[in-house]
């Protein structure tokens, strides 16, 4: 593919899914948000997704997004560290959401396709992303495509990527890959050399860093961020970080046993002694104590300590 400009690119490396912090009324706490992308920061990651899928995006209007975005860089919160999730069904929300990011100064964009309508065409998909592009006419922007047809539905094929990052080549610069399916990644490497792919999850950080890959942007990389930055850091320096990996892998495959919104809400609200953690937006409700038991126990005797 042609080389895409370097300027305004986010880092390579470990980005932290955030996790959205809520007031008793279910409102957005910039302050607490904030202060959680600055303990990332501290802890090693190289930036912090917002409006993702672990930080409940899509439970919040569009406004209430746009809000969450000023409050976070309010607080202090350098921008260029930042990748935004903007993606929603229709296209003037998308538009208007990334155009505001883009403004705003974020390092990056993470857009999920139009997922209600399905099965959906290679095609429509093209045309969806063209009229985005078109509409948001900023110089600055640069959109890593969400796949997770797990839960969209809508998955990007490697062929539909590869069309879009050649129509786009300084627009649409990589990839979050949360599809789980390593073949998937490893075409889209192939196809596509210089594309920044991420691994949705820290199982693969070293095997897609391997294939050209960039790093991970991961919802247990909330916890996991200080040893999955080690990995990363000793594989930039050419050390072996096979042990290290499947210990992170380990600890990654624990926080699996329930859905990752209520167990890592409900395990910082314990590692950080912070009750104001277990509010979460429905559909999400706290899973049963003996399950987050579990899970803490088998996290720590992997060797993943949380200071309060």
């Amino acid at each position: 593919m042609p080389a895409a400009s370097t300027e305004n690119l986010l880092p390579d490396g470990v980005f932290a899914a955030s996790l959205t912090p809520l007031s008793e009324d279910m409102s957005v706490d910039y302050q607490a948000l904030a202060a959680h992308c600055r303990w990332l920061l501290e802890q090693g990651a190289d930036g912090a997704a917002l409006l993702g899928t672990t930080g409940e995006a899509n439970s919040f209007g569009l406004r209430e997004r746009i809000g969450l975005i000023e409050g976070v860089l309010e607080h202090g919160i350098p921008s260029h560290r930042l990748l935004v999730g903007t993606g929603c069904c229709a296209f003037p929300d998308t538009v208007a959401l990334t155009r505001f990011a883009v403004e705003s100064g974020a390092g990056g964009i993470l857009m999920l396709p139009p997922f209600y309508y399905k099965p959906v065409s290679d095609e429509g998909l093209y045309r969806y992303f063209s009229l985005v592009v078109d509409q948001v006419k900023d110089s600055r922007l640069r959109i890593y495509l969400y796949h997770f047809p797990k839960l969209t539905g809508v998955p990007f094929s490697a062929a539909l990527t590869e069309r879009l990052a050649l129509a786009f080549p300084d627009i649409v610069v990589g990839m979050k890959d949360s599809g789980g399916e390593w073949a998937h990644m490893k075409e889209v490497c192939e196809r596509l050399p210089g594309f920044r792919l991420f691994a949705g999850t820290e199982r693969y950080l070293a095997d897609v860093l391997n294939i050209g890959g960039v790093g991970c942007i991961s919802a247990t990389a909330n916890a996991t961020v200080a040893l999955a930055a080690e990995v990363y850091r000793r594989w930039r320096a050419g050390e072996d970080v096979s042990a290290a990996q499947a210990q992170l892998s380990a600890i990654r495959q624990a926080f699996e046993a329930g859905g990752f919104v209520p167990v890592l809400k409900q395990l910082f609200a314990r590692w950080q002694q912070k009750p104001e953690w277990l509010q979460m937006r429905p559909p999400m409700a706290p899973l049963p104590e003996s399950l987050i038991d579990g899970i803490a126990a088998e996290v720590e005797r992997l060797g993943l300590r949380i200071a309060p």
